[in-house]
Formats: C-alpha cells, structure tokens, sequence
C-alpha cells in the first residue's frame, strides 16, 4: 500500500478470522513463481518450512519450525531447517527477526527492499513496513560515521493499535 507522499507500507495483518491457508497458498504460489524466475530450487522441504512460517502471522523460531516438520515428514535435524531458512532468506521470500531469532514471510518477496518491522510485546503480531525514508536516513548516518552497511534490518517493539487501545481502557 502507497502513503500520500509515495512510501510503501505493507498493510497490516487483518484483526478478524481470515483462512490462514489463502496466505500460505498465495505465499507459496510467488515463491515457484519467484525461484522459477530466478532458476532456484524450492525443495520440498524448502517449501515445507515456507509454509510452517506462513501458517500464522506471528514470527517463528527454527525450532518450533523443526517440531512442525517432525510432524509432517518424520524426523529432521535443525541443520536442515537452517539450510531451509537460508535459502528463503536469500530469496526475499522470508525475514529474519534479530531480537526475536525468529523468522516471518514477507509479503512483497518480489520487491528487494530493506524493511523496518513493528514487533507488539503484547500479542506478538509483527507488520513489516517499508519506509524507504527510514533505510535512506539510516544509510546516511551510516555513511556519516565512516560506517559501509551490509544487512539493514529495523525493529520497534511496542504496541499494536489494538493492544495499546486495550492498556488505554
């Protein structure tokens, strides 16, 4: 979704019931399209860790990933999902969270972008934003203190509207 002034914000997770499959089915039908595209290989189990991160809005560790896979394919060793994670990592198909060790899919894989992330300490519910304003203000007081940035990744934890309405009440 475009702000008035042309900045890009992913829209925030919808609030009432929605069928958790339609996001793993629209997630997973761009990441064939995308890793076609790119002539990568979306494994099976690749693909199985796509949809374990999908299967709710909220970030998942490696080793809730690891316990779901167990569930689907038998046994699976963490190297594996790490290997899985790497490789939807590189793809844009799936982000890291930094201060959660946690992992969300992203909702616009096929835009490269640096996103910032609202992380609730409430409910958990992660947005991600993508403010390229915050990424260019970030560089540039990088590049003032003589700082070359390789991974740019912004976390604000707090709370969700709904949240903070719920502690304003």
């Amino acid at each position: 979704m475009a702000q008035p002034d042309g900045r890009k914000v992913a829209a925030a997770p919808q609030r009432r019931r929605h069928d958790h499959q339609h996001c793993i089915d629209d997630a997973i039908e761009r990441a064939v399209a995308i890793c076609a595209q790119r002539g990568a290989r979306l494994t099976p189990i690749r693909r199985q860790v796509l949809e374990i991160v999908w299967s709710g809005h909220q970030p998942t560790g490696a080793y809730a990933i690891l316990e779901a896979l167990r569930g689907k394919i038998g046994a699976s060793a963490p190297p594996t999902v790490y290997r899985a994670l790497d490789f939807l990592i590189a793809q844009g198909l799936v982000h890291r969270l930094e201060s959660l060790n946690a992992y969300v899919g992203c909702p616009q894989p096929d835009i490269g972008h640096a996103s910032q992330f609202l992380i609730c300490t409430d409910c958990g519910e992660v947005t991600e934003l993508d403010d390229s304003e915050v990424v260019a203000a970030a560089r540039r007081s990088a590049a003032a203190a003589g700082f070359h940035v390789d991974r740019l990744t912004i976390e604000l934890a707090g709370r969700c509207l709904a949240c903070a309405s719920k502690h304003a009440a």
